[in-house]
This record gives C-alpha cells, structure tokens and sequence, in this order.
C-alpha cells in the first residue's frame, strides 16, 4: 500500500524544474530578502534620528519600534539568512541534513499563519480593531471598515491564498530531503558495491567468485 508522503512525493516542482532547483532558487530568495532588511535595520539603528518613526505618526502612545526591537529583527533577520544559505548549500552540494532547518522554519510559519487565520475566524472583530489603529489620513479608511462581511471574506481568501502557496513550497522542500536522501543512500551502495573485493584463491573460478568442484586425481598404485 503507497502511502500519502509516497503520493505526494514528485522531483520536479513549478515551471517543471527540479527539486533541487526549486529549493536553492527559494533559498536565494529567502537570503536577498533577508538581506534588504537586515541592511534597512542595520542602517536605522545607525542613524536613529533620521529613520526613527516617532508615535505622533500614528496616532499611538507608543513607538512603534525602539532600538532593542530592532536589535532582534536584526538578529533575527541573520539567523534566516543562515537558514536559507544552510538548505541552498545542501541542495547543491546535497547534503540532507542541512536542508532540515530550512524546512522546520517552513513549518513553523505555516502553523503561525495558520492560527492567524483561526483567529480572524474566531474573532472577525479584530479586523476592525486593526483598522481603527491605522491613522486617519490612510487610503480608503472609511470605505474598508464599511464593508464588513465582504472583508472578512476578502482577508479570509488571501490568507487561503498564501497558506496554499506555503503549502506547496513546503512540499517542494521536502521532496528535495527526500530526493537528495535517496542520492546519498544510492551513493553509499554504489561505493559499497565497487568497494567490494573478493581474494580469489584457487580452486576460485575468476568470475562466479566461488568454490569450483574439482574431481580429486586419480588415485595411481604403485
């Protein structure tokens, strides 16, 4: 009997490309994006007076973000960089192992989104308590918190959206530990089969590589 993970399994993922592909294509991917922010943090704490967004901006008693908040994005956004430069060097250089963080992080931000998801269902009101924080001179303020039924729907098959699309990726990812684990099995084989030597001794037959049965000789009297 085939089981789900054996359905699913497949080596090819979008635009018919390969596993491997895919997997080092979305870890660049992920890397310059996390990059652009970790330079956008590392230049706001280096001139905090020039990029610092003050609570008058909008209209909240707080900042929205201090130093020390920026010091974990920073650090956060570099441990991601890591993530993904650790699964694109094991898809290239296929090592499984390394592609194991990278896809626990998938993981993880699937289950987040997923609870956000839960929660809007749960509680459709904190929509318009997300909205009535926005400042007053934000687009189309008014006509958004209007809509009610109609932007739960909307937000509800955004998130659907992306929550396929993480899915998805998600599956492609492990169907590169997968291909690139079976590689490495299929290496060990091969090595373990060329590796293999047989002293031949006689009465060894050079290709069957076992014993031959020799009549014993005649037996002369004197």
């Amino acid at each position: 009997m085939i089981s789900p993970w054996d359905r699913l399994y497949t080596a090819s993922c979008c635009l018919c490309c390969h596993v491997r592909t895919g997997t080092i294509i979305l870890g660049i991917w992920y890397m310059l994006i996390n990059a652009v922010v970790l330079l956008i943090l590392l230049t706001a704490l280096s001139d905090p007076e020039h990029y610092h967004i003050t609570s008058a901006e909008l209209a909240n008693d707080l900042d929205v973000m201090d130093d020390s908040h920026m010091c974990i994005a920073s650090a956060i956004s570099l441990l991601m960089i890591m993530i993904a430069a650790m699964a694109t060097y094991g898809a290239y250089k296929q090592h499984a192992a390394w592609i194991i963080p990278f896809f626990c992080y998938q993981v993880f931000d699937f289950a987040l989104n997923t609870l956000v998801a839960i929660s809007i269902i749960v509680y459709p009101n904190t929509i318009q308590d997300y909205l009535q924080q926005l400042p007053n001179t934000f687009p189309y303020k008014e006509e958004i918190m209007g809509m009610n039924v109609c932007l739960l729907l909307i937000v509800l098959l955004f998130i659907g959206c992306i929550l396929a699309f993480k899915a998805y990726l998600i599956t492609c990812v492990w169907n590169c530990y997968r291909y690139v684990s079976g590689q490495g099995t299929t290496d060990i084989l091969v090595y373990v089969t060329t590796s293999d030597t047989t002293v031949l001794l006689p009465p060894y037959d050079d290709t069957m590589a076992v014993p031959l049965k020799h009549d014993p000789p005649p037996y002369v009297s004197a």
